[in-house]
């Protein structure tokens, strides 16, 4: 194993923070003379910086890869947010692969998606979905097939396939794999247009990369068309006081933040003291990699200025009741109760908590190119697609009180018919 490399202004968040930020140039630190280099980079300061691993390639030049997310701001997790220490031993790993690398036209579908994922641990926060998504279902029928043999026909066909077989159930460890017992033919094609997109992320980086030289063979295959249903049922403003009330202790405390922002529960669960700052929390780490602001209402800040009061800035916002942090997936079970308590049937999920502050924002006229800033999406694709079937009321009124009267429209003798259009 390689020995850990000290370094005073690389090694502690304190020592990073006082570094000045840099644009495509990042600080580097070597680890094997004249092969092998960390580097970090940060654009600014109230952002975490990346780590980086410069390699020697041969003929004077240099190969640089994202590693992971700097612990700035989070403390390590050894996936995504690497420390210094956990960045070098990546590094090495990374150079070891390269070594041991197959010849470019051998390499497969299942190295293409190793490759994906590990951009994703450095750039998003959806790799281990994807990673899950890709061992389930791509893998076991196309993870062994070279990328130079991969067919339109061939994803054809382990498209459609899948598209007849039931759904997967989660299942116990070592336990036979079980499935839903019917196939919901929309859900079905709608949940394989997921696992089509995550393919073939995977294959367009391998293109990007230069590990294959055309990319047709997936360009061509399209996803199923007319299956993505509008968002499920949202809670009412009378239904989520009673989930409120229903709630018990640091879980309604949870519930209530959720209900405030739209936020994710991994986002709200990151959350620290430092981060809510003159009415907006700051989402260091979202889903899609990208940072955000949240602007919150004047019940939001009340809210959230009362959590933080007293409380260190690096404290988490929402802890359990004995003050440990939340982790992955705690928030199902009691989710679960809270809703049968308040009778609310069906149970909704955690996540149509986010649901419903957005269904509520476009319907009280929020534009939504705002609802989708708030939310963290690039655009207002997304918003239009899940929640735009619920403000076509609010533009008809919309329309209606605000656009121009030129009065141009002279009275006549003559009248309709009664009954006429």
């Amino acid at each position: 194993m390689s020995r850990t490399i000290r370094d005073a202004k690389l090694e502690t968040r304190a020592a990073r923070h006082r570094l000045a930020p840099a644009g495509r140039k990042p600080y580097l630190k070597t680890l094997i003379p004249s092969a092998l280099h960390l580097g970090y980079r940060r654009k600014k300061k109230d952002e975490p910086g990346m780590w980086l691993v410069r390699r020697y390639v041969g003929g004077e030049r240099y190969r640089i890869a994202p590693l992971g997310i700097a612990d700035d701001f989070q403390d390590a997790d050894e996936q995504s947010i690497l420390s210094f220490a956990e960045a070098q031993r990546r590094a090495h790993e990374v150079a070891r692969r390269a070594d041991h690398h197959p010849a470019r036209g051998s390499l497969t579908v299942g190295d293409a998606i190793v490759d994906y994922v590990s951009w994703l641990r450095a750039h998003r926060a959806t790799a281990n979905d994807a990673e899950r998504r890709a061992n389930k279902l791509i893998l076991p029928t196309l993870g062994k097939i070279r990328l130079t043999d991969l067919t339109t026909a061939r994803i054809v066909h382990w498209r459609d396939r899948m598209a007849e077989t039931p759904a997967l159930v989660r299942t116990a460890p070592g336990q036979k794999q079980q499935y839903k017992p019917a196939i919901n033919k929309r859900a079905r094609r709608a949940s394989i247009n997921r696992t089509l997109t995550t393919l073939k992320a995977a294959l367009n980086r391998a293109f990007s990369v230069g590990h294959i030289d055309d990319d047709t063979a997936w360009r061509r295959v399209k996803p199923f068309e007319n299956v993505t249903a509008a968002r499920p049922g949202y809670l009412s403003i009378a239904e989520a006081q009673r989930l409120l009330n229903a709630s018990e202790g640091a879980f309604r405390v949870l519930v209530h933040g959720a209900l405030l922002t739209g936020a994710r529960y991994g986002e709200l669960t990151a959350l620290r003291c430092r981060h809510y700052h003159r009415g907006k929390l700051h989402i260091a780490q979202s889903k899609t990699g990208r940072p955000r602001d949240i602007t919150l209402t004047e019940e939001g800040v009340a809210f959230f200025s009362r959590l933080i009061l007293g409380r260190a800035g690096d404290d988490f916002i929402f802890v359990h009741n004995d003050g440990t942090p939340w982790r992955q997936s705690e928030q199902g079970r009691p989710m679960r109760k809270a809703c049968a308590r308040a009778r609310i049937e069906p149970a909704v999920s955690f996540h149509q908590l986010r649901h419903s502050w957005a269904s509520h924002a476009v319907m009280n006229g929020m534009p939504l190119i705002v609802v989708a800033k708030n939310l963290g999406h690039a655009s207002t694709v997304m918003v239009e697609r899940h929640y735009g079937h619920l403000s076509d009321s609010y533009i008809d009124e919309a329309v209606r009180a605000h656009a121009p009267r030129f009065g141009a429209v002279a009275a006549g003798n003559v009248k309709p018919l009664r009954g006429g259009r």
